[in-house]
């Protein structure tokens, strides 16, 4: 972009801040935050900051598992669309790319606009842009060309969704950008979706990585489901849930901590409101299933005698499966 483009871009930006309410317009709020709070100038040509490899190698071990959890939904994401133009990059809270995918014939490209691994692009450091305006307002978006605040990424598209860890906080932001001009809105809101599938994947996928040992069920919320996961333990007790389970079931960091039923969470009164007999049932048709029949196994198994087992079993009629 030329002089007179960036500052005719600068003037613009200053304008609108000046006769909008930023309260009606979270592109204007991002843009206000931008010049006022970070004291950033639209038309600055400086180019974005770049890590060390040693900052850099830091802030991938602090990420270490979701970057894991990432990899096969970043590369299914990058064959979506990396065959028109666009790169696929995961950043961290702080903003900074750790992970990347881009074509060989377009990494110069990418690199002088700094879309790479270790780029520093926070709200704070390069201003209203998809990756940094995602985290500070923690929700998918897209940023197209002359919506981004410095008019040195103006040629830009950049769409982006929230990433949150196992414990319903932020983490991360996936972004696609691209420098193509002929990038229709048809085919960005494309992308959005397919960025929003990615996103949750990679939550999913972190999420039964973090909780590996437990059993991980979905909650039958509808269409609001999508990612709503929780995480129940052997005792039928939730010990995790997902940032859209918290969000849809009302689980908060307290009430895990107290103990809640999975049967009270996901809504069965029958199973939330069992006594001692039922709770004994259920133990001795387990011990029964998982010794295949077996009364002498399964016995031995509970640590009680068989002719126990065998007054237990007639007491509840429970039969043997044959």
């Amino acid at each position: 972009m030329g002089g007179l483009q960036a500052a005719g871009h600068a003037d613009f930006i200053e304008a609108s801040i000046a006769k909008s309410d930023a309260a009606h317009s979270a592109l204007i709020a991002s843009w206000r935050r931008s010049l006022q709070l970070h004291g950033l100038d639209p038309a600055e040509r400086k180019a974005p900051r770049r890590l060390t490899e040693g900052e850099l190698r830091l802030a991938r071990q602090r990420t270490e598992q979701l970057v894991r959890a990432a990899e096969g939904s970043l590369n299914r994401l990058y064959l979506a669309v990396g065959g028109v133009g666009c790169c696929v990059m995961m950043a961290d809270r702080d903003g900074i790319p750790l992970e990347r995918r881009g074509a060989v014939a377009d990494d110069e490209t990418f690199d002088e606009w700094g879309l790479w691994t270790g780029t520093v692009w926070s709200e704070e450091s390069e201003g209203t842009n998809g990756i940094g305006t995602c985290i500070a307002d923690q929700r998918a978006l897209t940023i197209h060309r002359d919506q981004h605040f410095f008019s040195r990424n103006t040629l830009l598209s950049c769409t982006t969704a929230p990433v949150y860890d196992h414990e319903g906080n932020l983490a991360a932001a996936l972004d696609v950008s691209s420098c193509r001009s002929d990038l229709t809105e048809g085919f960005v809101q494309l992308i959005a979706i397919a960025v929003g599938d990615a996103a949750r994947r990679i939550e999913a996928e972190n999420f039964r990585l973090a909780f590996a040992n437990a059993r991980i069920l979905l909650a039958p919320l509808g269409e609001r489901s999508t990612g709503a996961l929780i995480a129940v333990d052997s005792d039928d007790l939730v010990i995790g849930a997902t940032r859209s389970a918290r969000l849809a079931l009302g689980i908060t960091r307290e009430t895990l901590a107290k103990g809640l039923l999975a049967a009270d969470v996901l809504g069965d009164p029958a199973k939330g409101a069992e006594d001692l007999d039922d709770a004994e049932r259920s133990v001795l048709q387990r011990a029964l299933a998982r010794a295949g029949g077996n009364v002498s196994a399964a016995a031995q198994n509970l640590g009680i005698s068989r002719a126990t087992l065998h007054r237990k079993l007639a007491r509840f009629a429970i039969r043997r499966p044959h």
